[in-house]
This record gives structure tokens, C-alpha cells and sequence, in this order.
């Protein structure tokens, strides 16, 4: 009998232990989740790009002349001072040095011009005979006129023939005078090779190199042409630029949000290298956009936007032209305003939403999003600094779910 009783009791002690470890196993338990608190702090929103540096003004030093280059000598970097540093020399070209076709072609040119005057001389001797020719014609027509030979009509077309005789003789006249400039224009080109004592100064290297000095102060940007050799006028030599006080940023930006940019607001200018971001603002923004390709090959309408450094120069390192740098173009920003973790919001209803933590529990609360920048948002209403609320909400919660704080390490 004391036997089964003790079963019994076994049994019943066993149950209630299943019980237990059922409820406990099955009773409601708070969801872990990360949470924070609603605070007043800074909030900034920038447009961010990569972007480049740029001497504004730079200078292009060419050849003034056809010539021969010395050997440039100047490096990228190199100091150079306006109207001081001579920055390359330059030999004239020896016009003696010609070669043959150019002398004949020369000579043929002279030889048609002359050609051309004597057409037109001639061409003079022609309109000066029919001029006279005119003119004693109606001279003698005028006559029979007074004595009621000829008719009017016969003296107007003596009248007229005389007025273009006199337009044809301008003509060749004129003609003569063009025809001689040409011919001083051909026997011109020949100088070269006429000129013996010109032909003998050249051969006998009395020509001087002529300097060719910096145009503005500031560094050697870039050397196009450093071997000695033959250019035609014009050739750019090397670029100069004054990096320390005329350096900027350009920025290329969506025309969407170049729309939102202004002169004057401030930009934030990183990874440049240095520990410590730098400080600009914006100068201009281009009024016209230009196509560009992405790297995807996504087609894209651009704008270009110039940022000045406000910063002195020293803090700027070795920072130089063509550099790369991200730019930070702040468009908005609040020293004190209601912030939350953009990861809290979510959308509920056409509207924004957080979950709000009180005692525990969760309940939803609708609020307003003044601005966000992706990592921060501002809260124009629905929330009061000291609020707790949930970061990452998951698909879990609902109103009314019990909630803890993750331990995080």
C-alpha cells in the first residue's frame, strides 16, 4: 500500500514538473531587438561626389614663332616667376634653309603675277582707247543734236555708252593696282633666297636664341614638349599654374542635384589625404549640363559645379592639380534638432513611422521626417527628445509585442 502511494506521488510530482517545463517553455518571451533614444544634435545633408582639383587659371606657354626648340630643361613643380624665368629658348627658322619645291613655287608665283599685271595693263590700254572713242562720239553726236541732225535718242546713247567706257577704264585701273600688290606679295616670298647677305648673316650663325619667359607666377603644371626639336608657331610648350593660391575643386553632378546647389553654400572636401577634411564653398554652377556615361554605361546629364577652398593653403599639404577628392555639398543643415537613426523609420500607411519602447512593449507611432540624410533624420513632429525606439524593425513586431534590449559583445 505504502508503495503505491509513493508511485502516486512520483507520478504527480513528474506531471507537475512537464507542466512546468511546458509553460515555461511556451510562455511569451520579450523579442530582442536593438534600441535607442531620440536626441537633440546637429543634422546635415550633403550631396556627395567624387570630384577633382584645378588650377582656375592656367597658362600655355606656345611658340611664337616657326623654329627650332631648345631642350627645355624646366620639371613639373619647378618655381617660376612672371617676366623673370625664362622657361625655354628658341631658334628662328633659317629661311635660306628652304628646300627646293618651296623656291619654285615661289619663283611660279612671281612669274604669274607679273603675267597677271600685264593682262591687266593691257586690259587698261583697251578700256582707255574705247573711253576716247566714246567720248568723241558724243561729243560729235551733241553737235548734230544742237543743229537738229540727230534725235535725242541718239544723244543718250551716245551719253550712256560714254558713262560705261569711263566705268570699264576705272575697272582696269583698279584691276592694275590689285595685280601689283600681288606681284610685291610673290616677290615677296623670294626674299629669303634673294637675298645674299641675309642667305650669308643665317649660314654663318649669327642668329640668337630668342628666351621665351614665364608668363605668370606660379609651378610648372606639365611639360608637352621637352626634346629639341622643329615646331610651327603656336605648338603649346608646357602649362603654368598657381597651385597655392588658385586652386579649386570641380564637381560634376546629376543635373538633379546641381538644381539644389547655390553659390555660396558650404563644402565639405575629403578623402584628399590629409588626417582632417577641408573647408570650401561653392563659386558657380555652369547654367548648361553636358552627357556623360557611367561606368555601367547609363547615360547621364551632368553639370559641372566649382568649389573655392576657404581654408589657407598650408593645410592643404601637397595637394595638387588633377588630384581626386569627395566632395560634400552641405544643402541643408540644423544645429538642434530632433534626430533619429534613419534604420528606426519605416513606412506604415502611406506615412513614416517608429516603434516607441514604453515599459517594455511597443506601439507604433506615426511622426513627420523634416529632412535625412541616409544615416540621421530630423523630426519635425511625433517624437520628444529621451524616447526610446527600435533600430532595424523586423517583420516581428507588432503593437503590443514585448521587447528587450540585445546585448551587443
Amino acid at each position: 500500500m505504502t508503495r503505491r502511494r509513493t508511485r502516486a506521488f512520483l507520478m504527480v510530482i513528474v506531471a507537475v514538473l512537464v507542466v512546468v517545463a511546458l509553460g515555461y517553455a511556451f510562455w511569451p518571451r520579450p523579442v530582442l531587438v536593438d534600441m535607442t533614444e531620440v536626441k537633440r544634435g546637429p543634422i546635415v545633408v550633403t550631396i556627395d561626389e567624387d570630384a577633382r582639383t584645378q588650377v582656375h587659371n592656367t597658362y600655355v606657354v606656345s611658340t611664337p614663332i616657326a623654329g627650332r626648340l631648345m631642350r627645355v630643361t624646366l620639371e613639373p613643380g619647378d618655381t617660376v616667376v612672371q617676366g623673370e624665368t625664362i622657361v625655354a629658348w628658341m631658334l628662328p627658322t633659317n629661311p635660306a634653309a628652304l628646300d627646293i619645291r618651296t623656291k619654285e613655287q615661289a619663283q611660279a608665283a612671281v612669274q604669274a603675277a607679273q603675267a597677271a599685271l600685264r593682262v591687266a595693263q593691257a586690259d587698261y590700254l583697251r578700256a582707255n582707247a574705247d573711253y576716247e572713242l566714246a567720248q568723241e562720239n558724243y561729243d560729235r553726236t551733241k553737235q548734230l543734236w544742237e543743229s537738229d541732225t540727230v534725235s535725242k535718242a541718239a544723244l543718250d546713247r551716245a551719253e550712256r555708252e560714254l558713262q560705261a567706257a569711263r566705268a570699264a577704264l576705272d575697272t582696269a585701273t583698279a584691276a592694275i593696282s590689285m595685280r601689283a600688290a600681288e606681284l610685291k606679295n610673290a616677290q615677296a616670298q623670294l626674299i629669303g633666297f634673294d637675298d645674299q647677305r641675309l642667305a650669308a648673316a643665317l649660314g654663318a650663325g649669327q642668329l640668337k636664341p630668342i628666351p621665351l619667359k614665364s608668363p605668370a607666377t606660379g609651378t610648372v603644371l606639365r611639360v608637352m614638349q621637352e626634346s629639341e626639336t622643329v615646331l610651327p608657331a603656336g605648338t603649346p610648350i608646357m602649362e603654368i599654374g598657381n597651385i597655392e593660391e588658385d586652386l579649386e575643386v570641380v564637381v560634376e553632378l546629376l543635373s538633379t542635384d546641381a538644381v539644389q546647389v547655390r553659390p555660396g553654400d558650404r563644402v565639405i572636401i575629403d578623402k584628399w589625404g590629409g588626417d582632417e577634411p577641408l573647408s570650401g564653398v561653392v563659386d558657380r554652377v555652369d547654367p548648361w549640363g553636358f552627357t556623360k556615361f557611367s561606368a555601367l554605361g547609363v547615360e547621364e546629364q551632368r553639370v559641372r559645379v566649382y568649389v573655392r577652398f576657404t581654408d589657407p593653403p598650408q593645410s592643404r599639404g601637397r595637394l595638387g592639380h588633377g588630384f581626386r577628392v569627395e566632395a560634400r555639398i552641405v544643402i541643408w543643415e540644423e544645429e538642434n534638432a530632433v534626430i533619429v537613426p534613419s534604420s528606426a523609420l519605416f513606412r506604415d500607411a502611406g506615412s513614416w513611422a517608429v516603434f516607441v519602447v514604453s515599459d517594455g512593449v511597443v506601439e507604433i507611432r506615426r511622426v513627420e521626417v523634416g529632412q535625412n540624410n541616409g544615416v540621421t533624420a530630423s523630426i519635425a513632429s511625433g517624437l520628444e527628445p529621451g524616447e526610446r525606439i527600435v533600430l532595424y524593425p523586423g517583420s516581428e513586431l507588432e503593437p503590443g509585442t514585448r521587447v528587450a534590449q540585445r546585448q551587443t559583445g
